[in-house]
């Protein structure tokens, strides 16, 4: 497989990945009565640490490189535990769309800015193309959230700088997985160990907020679909596509969660979108398409064919 169709296949994991995250603030409304918290715990917690049951004999076979590789993974499983409580409480404070669009579209600068701070790479125009077009339709997206209550505006402040935390926090432990894959660990192992840690840590908010989650069997199916469709399955496709592309790609790519969150919004909850948040939607598609479409090479000259040698690189 060449280099260029695996990173098209990692980016089609992701983009399944981030349609899947995509229904969480659709199925987390049918639940009105469980906290933030309660949910971010349950859905990331027991998603976690059923990605390090299935990881176990991958855990025990790179057991000696996950020692060496320590730092990148305990960043990655703090952030991990930090994520899911400021991604649902932002969502709650300052409505789902807006909650939804700021995490994921302020994490694609984020994981851009740690990767060319502590990696040193360069940001390709394309990449810049692509995540300025996506980030103008997740703004316009913001600013046209679909019909719901009006929001107070000391909460929605509040719920945009948690939202700001959930995109740092998004970005770290993608470039935490994937820094870790590239030190040689095994997508399935790097994943298990990050989601797994990250999984116990959050462990406590769930014994403390989780009562809710049993008062009903419509909350006790809406905190397992949580943990096993989008946080279980979704993670396992996203951890497959980190292993074929760079963490700011595919932060990038998980722009679309956003468009399938006003989608499904406007499909099962009865929201409307105005004519704006479809444009928005729009943008999002055309960076997708930016940053998933392969470049058709064009084959350069043979210059000793061509007897023509003072114009090589």
């Amino acid at each position: 497989m060449s280099r260029h169709s695996g990173a098209g296949i990692g980016a089609l994991f992701v983009l399944a990945a981030s349609a899947l995250w995509g229904t969480t603030g659709t199925v987390a409304t049918f639940a009105s009565d469980v906290g933030p918290l309660a949910i971010g715990a349950a859905a990331m917690g027991i998603g976690g640490l059923l990605q390090a049951a299935i990881a176990a004999p991958a855990l025990a076979h790179a057991r000696f490189e996950l020692r060496r590789r320590w730092p990148s993974i305990l960043v990655g499983a703090l952030s991990v535990a930090v994520y899911p409580l400021a991604f649902y409480s932002s969502m709650r404070l300052a409505g789902v769309a807006v909650g939804t669009v700021v995490s994921i579209g302020s994490a694609p600068l984020a994981s851009a800015v740690i990767e060319r701070v502590v990696d040193r790479h360069r940001l390709t125009r394309r990449w810049m193309l692509g995540a300025a077009v996506g980030l103008a339709g997740v703004v316009l997206l913001s600013a046209t959230e679909p019909g719901g209550e009006a929001q107070d505006g000391g909460s929605t402040a509040v719920g945009i700088l948690l939202g700001l935390l959930a995109g740092v926090t998004y970005a770290l432990y993608s470039w935490a997985a994937h820094r870790t894959m590239q030190g040689g660990v095994p997508s399935r192992a790097a994943m298990g160990a990050i989601f797994g840690l990250g999984g116990l840590l959050l462990m406590p908010v769930l014994l403390a907020t989780g009562g809710p989650l049993l008062a009903s069997w419509t909350n006790v199916a809406v905190g397992a679909y949580m943990a096993i469709v989008p946080m279980f399955l979704g993670y396992v496709l996203f951890g497959l596509g980190l292993a074929r592309v760079t963490a700011s790609t595919a932060t990038t790519l998980s722009l679309g969660e956003p468009v399938v969150a006003a989608l499904l919004a406007v499909v099962i909850v009865g929201e409307r979108l105005p004519a704006a948040g479809w444009v928005g939607v729009g943008l999002v598609i055309a960076s997708l398409a930016v940053l998933t479409v392969p470049l058709r090479r064009t084959r350069m000259p043979n210059p000793r064919a061509s007897g023509d040698l003072q114009h090589l690189p």
